[in-house]
């Protein structure tokens, strides 16, 4: 057999389809440790290129192997050199750039409408499309929007609405695009700094889906995490809280930097808007972290009950919260400054987008 034909390369959505189920799966990053450390597949190994050679035997002979780097390069010579050891390996296409914009899908059935969960799988992004009838309603779409204009052909529905839960710092809106294609009405808050034409959001608004089913504007500010946070309710199911309260920890309130004023508006959005809800009613929020366990075919969400239980912040008083948020935030997202200018049209996106948005998400308060 030769060296080429024990070669074989692997797309990131087909990852995305074997990665919750091939037990044989192993995915080997050949990257320098600082790297990976920085933003990493879930699971991986790491054996830096140089070392391979050396550390062949740290490669099990009957595992599915996947090898991974940032663009592709490295993991290439990283299959040749597994090849002179006449062992078969899969190279990810594009390495951890194509990862960033890797999606999969998952829906469920809400209140009378369908809620279909767009999982931004390198960014542990979390955006919306919303359907009942022949209409729809898209929530945080990210950049890539022929996702969503995908799921709403695939189902026969009309965007009719475009939301964004705040201002985002970590990656670029696709929004304002999402909106301009579909013809939908671009609706936001205006306590964030945009700078282009919206439909501002008011406290209480209702977006009718069909005459009996619609999404409500049940807080256009929920302060904290930005000025202009904002969330939505499905009849009394679902609360889509934006970056205000994760699964895993709540938004971290200093990418203004007014941490601790942000702190004292985050504490009281969440205990005056959001905690509030039924321990029924299902939290989906506009992103997860590594802690998260995201599974295909199963929604990323829990009820608030169980946040209630789960969450320590959530119970502390005020002044313990505030200490507690300012003194653990850190590493903020890369390139945050010119991704808000991005999203509040101050600059424009240019070529180098997709590489300045990867990374991981760091939104939310380490816990």
């Amino acid at each position: 057999m030769t060296t080429a034909s024990l070669i074989t390369a692997l797309s990131t959505d087909e990852l995305v389809g074997i990665l919750d189920h091939d037990e044989r799966l192993f995915l080997l990053d050949v990257r320098e440790p600082d790297e990976v450390a920085e933003w990493a597949i879930p699971g991986v190994v790491n054996i830096p290129l140089g070392e391979l050679p050396q550390r062949l035997d740290d490669v099990p002979r009957d595992a599915r192997v996947v090898v991974i780097c940032a663009k592709g390069a490295r993991a290439q010579r990283g299959a040749e050199i597994l090849a002179s050891d006449e062992r078969a390996s899969e190279v990810l296409v594009g390495g951890m750039g194509s990862w960033a914009s890797t999606y999969d899908r998952v829906e469920g059935d809400f209140a009378g409408a369908t809620v279909i969960q767009l999982r931004r799988r390198g960014k542990g992004c979390l955006s919306y499309v919303i359907g009942a009838g022949s209409n729809a309603i898209a929530i945080d779409p990210s950049r890539d929007i022929e996702q969503y204009q995908r799921v709403a052909t695939q189902h026969g529905w009309n965007i009719t609405h475009v939301l964004d839960t705040h201002l985002h710092a970590d990656h670029i809106s696709g929004a304002r695009d999402l909106a301009r294609a579909t013809g939908a009405a671009l609706l936001l808050s205006p306590s964030d700094p945009f700078d282009f034409e919206f439909e501002p959001l008011v406290d209480g608004r209702y977006i009718p889906l069909t005459d009996d089913v619609g999404l409500t504007v049940s807080a256009v500010s929920v302060p904290g995490h930005t000025e202009g946070s904002t969330m939505y309710q499905l009849g009394e199911v679902c609360v889509f809280t934006g970056d205000t309260l994760f699964l895993e920890s709540v938004g971290r309130p200093d990418l203004a930097d007014q941490a601790a004023e942000f702190a004292e508006n985050l504490y009281r959005s969440l205990h005056e808007r959001i905690l509030p809800l039924a321990d029924e009613t299902l939290v989906f929020p506009a992103h997860y972290g590594t802690v998260v366990d995201v599974v295909a075919g199963s929604l990323v969400t829990r009820t608030l009950g169980e946040l209630r239980r789960n969450l320590p912040a959530l119970a502390l008083s005020q002044d313990d919260f505030v200490a507690w948020a300012v003194a653990n935030v850190k590493d903020r997202p890369p390139n945050y400054q010119r991704i808000v200018r991005i999203n509040a049209g101050i600059e424009v996106a240019d070529e180098t987008a997709a590489e300045m948005e990867a990374g991981p998400n760091r939104c939310a308060i380490a816990s």
